[in-house]
């Protein structure tokens, strides 16, 4: 058996994938598919603030693609953000502070369309709360997981297009650096069934395995919660057992 911890990667199908921008761009990216079955649900990662290192290998996404497709049978697609460098290579453009960051995010659910992945669901971490925030409340999605919401660039008039929208969850740590539960849920209350998630002692960067634990339980239980709880070894082969990056 193999505990599954951070330099863990699990089987999954997994594929280089480039997006499509309306704008005329091309953004680098990977979707991981279950190894063996066709998936339950899809998963779009929009990774945090590339202006302070945000990117499509941020820790806990890059865990999520090495892990969920395994153990919770469910597609992941990450990518990088216009202008933003990872491993996977550079996507075209430049940072556009949450604008056109909008236009990946459509071309994002534009390759969930083409390649028929169900059950689409958006999670955000920190910055890439806030481009779903202002840019998807009128997407075909199955809901979205806020991850650190921020609420920098989100405003109130974005909030309130979500009224009668797709689910939303935010998971809020306790010690944020940014958002702490109380704020959180006088800022989300203009928004009826919104739930926001106390996670005690978490951090905005949710460091440590316990935590990503707790984060991606948080997803599944959301988009898959069958897969419910997530085990914590694994019997069969792995990937490799790579150090952090």
């Amino acid at each position: 058996m193999t505990e599954i911890r951070s330099a863990v990667v699990l089987p999954a199908r997994r594929e280089d994938v480039e997006l499509h921008t309306i704008d005329g761009l091309t953004l680098v990216g990977e979707l991981s598919l279950p190894p063996e079955r066709e998936p339950v649900a899809t998963i779009v990662f929009l990774h945090p603030l590339p202006t302070h290192g945000g990117f499509m290998d941020s820790h806990v996404i890059r865990k999520a693609a090495a892990r969920l497709p395994a153990i919770a049978d469910v597609a992941i697609l990450r990518f990088n953000f216009r202008g933003v460098t990872s491993p996977r290579g550079t996507s075209d453009g430049a940072f556009d502070g949450g604008a056109g960051e909008g236009a990946d995010l459509v071309a994002a659910l534009g390759l969930v369309a083409e390649r028929g992945l169900p059950t689409p669901w958006l999670v955000g971490w920190s910055f890439g709360t806030e481009v779903i925030l202002k840019h998807a409340a009128h997407a075909r999605i199955a809901g979205a997981v806020l991850l650190s919401p921020p609420l920098h660039r989100a405003t109130d008039d974005d909030l309130d297009r979500w009224v009668g929208g797709p689910p939303l969850v935010a998971v809020v740590p306790e010690l944020d650096d940014y958002l702490r539960p109380p704020e959180a849920r006088e800022r989300f209350a203009r928004v009826p069934g919104l739930e926001v998630v106390d996670v005690p002692g978490g951090r905005h960067l949710w460091v440590g395995e316990g935590q990503v634990r707790t984060v991606l339980t948080e997803i599944v239980r959301h988009v898959h919660p069958e897969a419910l709880p997530l085990p914590t070894e694994w019997s069969g082969p792995v990937v490799s057992t790579r150090q952090e990056r």
